[in-house]
């Protein structure tokens, strides 16, 4: 019998328009000879199916159904394909675990740990992976940038704590730019992570599981156009992303055993996307943060991954929905 899933977009945040990117790629490559395929827009107007013919209808929250032709359809489980909150940062998978249905992502707990930047670098440091030095700021309770020149070294990214995207994000090489910075990031989030410059080769990579074995995909590197790899880099084709990276084995192992450990001690689930700088100096990979619902429009990295293994992205989108059901 064919699966109902319930591919859900959209969001309540900048994201949305990376989201419905993503769900464009991922619905056009849906089996359709195992899964029966329905487009979840949840936005802040209200939570939405469009139907074949046009029509706009709600979701109930009360079961997460919809009613199409006067019968009830529910679903069997969920392909997460929204970034940004609520679908990143673990409310809806905690709304999805009250309600039973199984969904392709990081649980709750995971997706909000690492939707927290400082708290997942914090989490990363005590198992033994190597990160930046960084300060945690609150709105409420910022220094100045003087004060916090005392504790770190230049240059500096700042960048908001919760999200993603690259938004609100700089890189600040001089102290006169740091209060500018800050408060660029405290328009996005009202918390704000400082980070120390890492010198070295920036890569990524996806790791999922798959029938229980974890699967790291060839990793690519970003060699970024702008300073470095902000929203224009990411989404409008301001950097060089090579995938497979050239890179010497030694260092392509010590990136995908990082990857894997870091995979294991946040528990995740799904596909991720995880982000390293190389430090050549220390010649060990840094990690920068962790992305639960990484991007899959046709502009995406983990797209051009999958294929660089020798995966369709229809093999690819089956194997996560098969997993959520285990």
């Amino acid at each position: 019998m064919v699966k109902k899933i319930a591919l859900v977009t959209g969001g309540y945040s900048g994201e949305s328009v990376i989201s419905y990117k993503s769900a464009d790629t991922i619905y056009k490559h849906i089996d359709e000879n195992k899964w029966n395929c329905y487009l979840i827009d949840i936005h802040p107007d209200g939570w939405f199916y469009r139907s074949e013919t046009g029509e706009k209808i709600s979701v109930d929250k009360n079961d997460f159904s919809i009613l199409e032709k006067g019968n009830k359809i529910t679903f069997d489980a969920v392909l997460v394909g929204l970034h940004g909150t609520p679908g990143e940062d673990g409310k809806l998978q905690g709304y999805f675990d009250c309600l039973g249905i199984p969904y392709t992502s990081c649980d709750a707990a995971t997706s909000a740990l690492t939707f927290n930047k400082r708290y997942t670098v914090a989490v990363a440091s005590f198992a033994g992976l190597h990160v930046a030095r960084s300060q945690h700021l609150f709105k409420h309770d910022a220094p100045f940038g003087s004060a916090i020149l005392k504790e770190l070294s230049l240059p500096l990214f700042v960048k908001p704590n919760n999200g993603g995207s690259s938004l609100g994000m700089s890189k600040v090489n001089t102290g006169d730019n740091l209060d500018a910075a800050l408060a660029k990031a405290f328009e996005v989030d009202d918390q704000v992570l400082v980070e120390e410059y890492i010198r070295g080769r920036e890569f990524t990579i996806g790791v999922f599981q798959s029938k229980g074995r974890i699967i790291a995909l060839p990793i690519t590197e970003i060699i970024s156009r702008n300073e470095f790899f902000d929203f224009q880099a990411k989404y409008e084709g301001a950097s060089e992303e090579i995938t497979p990276a050239v890179v010497e084995e030694s260092i392509a192992q010590q990136v995908r055993d990082a990857a894997i450990k870091a995979y294991k001690i946040f528990n995740c689930r799904g596909i991720v996307r995880i982000d390293f700088i190389y430090n050549e100096k220390a010649a060990e990979p840094y990690m920068l943060e962790i992305n639960t619902v990484p991007g899959q429009s046709a502009a995406s990295i983990v797209p051009k991954q999958v294929k660089a293994m020798g995966w369709s992205l229809t093999e690819f989108y089956s194997a996560l929905i098969d997993e959520c059901f285990l």
